[in-house]
């Protein structure tokens, strides 16, 4: 194809794909491809001037606004951002900019990218009145009404400024956005994609009561125009004056000194995005002095003076090439979609969870779909959603077995579970091997130096057939083993006599029992103080401990009636497993016992384990969340909504120094009240 066949192919892609996200909020691709199809336009345009045309994409932003809205033409056009996915690209930013101003280092204002939906608010004599969307960047869509329903909007400045345009994005936070996609489906309608596709959609309503039902939030992130008020000459002041003026702004903006300052909140940020209420696809530098930023100028489509640094993409589009089942430690058939890898949040994907059965159906998924697979952080990839368009006629939909993949055992689904389940039990290798990884994983026992493919081969080979198999295991038998040296074997057998020196709770939740996670694990630890008590629970018993309830109840009763479980924990008694442990009277009151506590933000020194296991071990319960039945909020640096949320209710915030303190105090509770003896103890 010749370039302008070729650009007028990618011109007209792009133009469809601006319509389907912008207009009609329903994206056809990911983010990650529309960017590259942008940057091919882009680069061909720019080899090519010859055929460069007023009305490419590349020179527009978004889309024509809806003809149901009136239109609201832009004073002063609100421009896109030019895009760097690499330090080097941000390294030659900083590069042009330092140059066409002649100066050795900039300083720059810097902020997140929100993921939303961008739009301008026009206030007179400190009034709210009237609201619109980007639109084509020139010519946008009159939305004032249902800007009036979005709570973090003021309708009166704190100051009659004669007039003041703030420019900012609309969005909408992850727990609204779950918990509308839960009314969605409940009501048997479509669900949104992403929280920024739910809030386009709730913008465009055309009645502001179902706006209003969809809780949207706002943030801004300029100033358009302003008269009657004096604008001060750096953008984190403006912002900071519209702070002031009530206009809510991201609190995790920052003034850096140069190339090295924008790389450092980059990575911050990015540590922190995994916790943060709300979605964000990059962050944004900008030159702080509003006098170099006019300097320096725009282009076409952007300013100069500013670009957006975009995360690896969270989202990518691929082929789903098969669906496997992988059977997990308790039973439980995972259908695993088997994907054409692709790059998506920094790693290579090739497969993604589909949950189980009925996700399948929901999501209609089928082999040799184009299908959206999401990543983000460390969750497990999933595939988000099928692009239906692109499904070949002849895909056939999944069938889940009805015998076991592994060892041909029949399978069970209960009536009230999603979730099916091999009938097998510790017949399946399968679930033995799931055991045996969670047993020697670094939350439970710790074994330095057990792997996947070490479980395999022990497994297949009928040398480790129960946890405590793995005490018995000897120099020779693991050095005949493929690619087990004597040194690695000796690695591996010195991990498996350091985890011999446990914890109560760390053995129990080893111990896989189905419903009892590591918190579980720990308030059953506390309870009891030690094995022997736990051994002769009954049901009423465990229902008194903190946060069990009846089926919680049920499967530590069922796990505990099976002889063959119990013959397992005799032997690992036997191989030397043992703890130091603080055996608890039952009478005993630990200093923080009914306490919950909430941690958020970055410790100056202490990382949020350590503060957990801190407030744990007094008997605090730590939560993820916080609600009238909070008493403390542990914050730190760059601490979002939970501290914001902390404030509204009234709960006790604590910084670092404090909570030491105060921990430094309960070391001194009262013998009477925290009376705890710490020995030496067995498995029972």
């Amino acid at each position: 194809m010749n370039p302008a066949a070729k650009i007028a192919a990618l011109r007209s892609q792009i133009e469809q794909h601006n319509h389907a996200y912008y207009t009609l909020d329903t994206p056809t691709i990911s983010d990650a491809e529309y960017d590259q199809l942008f940057r091919q336009l882009q680069a061909l345009e720019a080899d090519h001037p010859a055929l460069q045309s007023p009305d490419s994409p590349t020179l527009r932003v978004g889309s024509a606004p809806l003809k149901i809205f009136q239109e609201v033409a832009h004073r002063t056009p609100m421009l896109s951002l030019n895009n760097a996915f690499s330090e080097a690209e941000v390294r030659a930013f900083d590069a042009r900019i330092r140059e066409t101003l002649g100066l050795a280092e900039i300083e720059y204002a810097v902020e997140p990218k929100f993921d939303g939906l961008a739009i301008t608010l026009t206030y007179r004599d400190g009034i709210f009145v009237q609201g619109a969307t980007r639109g084509d960047g020139n010519v946008g869509e009159d939305v004032t009404e249902n800007l009036r329903t979005v709570r973090d909007i003021p309708l009166r400045l704190n100051e009659p400024v004669a007039e003041l345009e703030v420019r900012g994005e609309v969005l909408m936070f992850n727990d609204d956005f779950a918990a509308l996609n839960v009314m969605q489906r409940d009501n048997g309608e479509k669900e949104f994609v992403n929280p920024r596709n739910a809030a386009a959609g709730a913008l465009r309503q055309l009645d502001s009561r179902i706006t209003a039902k969809r809780k949207l939030s706002f943030f801004a992130y300029g100033v358009g125009r302003c008269e009657g008020l004096t604008l001060p000459h750096e953008h984190h002041q403006q912002m900071a004056m519209l702070q002031k003026l009530g206009v809510a702004v991201a609190k995790q903006r920052r003034v850096v000194q140069g190339v090295a300052g924008l790389l450092d909140f980059y990575h911050d940020i990015g540590k922190l995005r995994a916790d943060l209420p709300f979605a964000i696809d990059g962050v944004v530098y900008k030159v702080n002095d509003t006098v170099l930023q006019q300097q320096l100028g725009f282009v076409s489509r952007a300013p100069r003076f500013a670009i957006a640094h975009k995360f690896p993409a969270e989202e990518a589009t691929t082929q789903l090439l098969a669906i496997d089942i992988q059977v997990g430690r308790t039973g439980a058939l995972t259908p695993v979609a088997r994907l054409a890898p692709v790059f998506v949040g920094g790693v290579t994907v090739t497969n993604a969870t589909l949950h189980n059965e009925d996700e399948i159906r929901r999501k209609d998924v089928r082999i040799g779909d184009t299908v959206v697979v999401r990543r983000a952080g460390d969750v497990i990839p999933e595939v988000a959603r099928v692009i239906i368009e692109n499904r070949p006629s002849d895909a056939p939909e999944f069938i889940m077995p009805t015998m076991c993949p592994v060892c041909g055992s029949q399978i069970a689904k209960a009536a009230d579970e999603a979730v099916s389940r091999c009938t097998g039990g510790l017949f399946c290798p399968a679930q033995k091997k799931q055991a045996l990884l969670h047993f020697a994983s670094r939350r439970a026992m710790n074994v330095d130096g057990l792997g996947d493919k070490l479980v395999e081969q022990l497994v297949d080979a009928n040398m480790v057939r129960t946890p405590a198999d793995l005490y018995r295991l000897g120099l020779l038998a693991l050095v005949n083993l493929e690619r087990m040296g004597e040194k690695s074997a000796l690695n591996l057998l010195a991990g498996i006599e350091h985890s011999k020196h446990t914890t109560l709770a760390r053995f129990i939740y080893a111990l896989g029992i189905r419903n009892v996670g590591e918190t579980t694990a720990k308030d059953l630890a506390k309870h009891y103080g030690n094995l022997a008590q736990l051994l002769a629970a009954d049901e009423a018993s465990l229902l008194a401990v903190r946060d069990v309830g009846p089926i919680v109840a049920q499967s530590v009763l069922a796990f505990l009636r099976e002889p063959h479980n119990l013959e397992v924990i005799e032997q690992l008694r036997a191989c030397g497993v043992s703890w130091t442990e603080v055996e608890m009277q039952a009478a005993t009151i630990l200093p923080l016992t009914g306490k919950t506590f909430v941690i958020t933000g970055t410790l100056p020194t202490l990382s949020r384990e350590a503060v957990k296991e801190k407030l744990e071990n007094l008997g605090a319960k730590v939560s993820g969340s916080v609600s009238k039945k909070t008493d403390y909020v542990v914050a730190g640096s760059e601490a979002g909504s939970k501290l914001d949320k902390a404030h509204e209710l009234g709960v006790a915030v604590l910084d670092e120094a404090q909570l030491l303190a105060m921990l430094n105090d309960l070391a001194n509770f009262p013998r009477t009240e925290f009376d705890a003896t710490t020995r030496q103890i067995g498995l029972f």
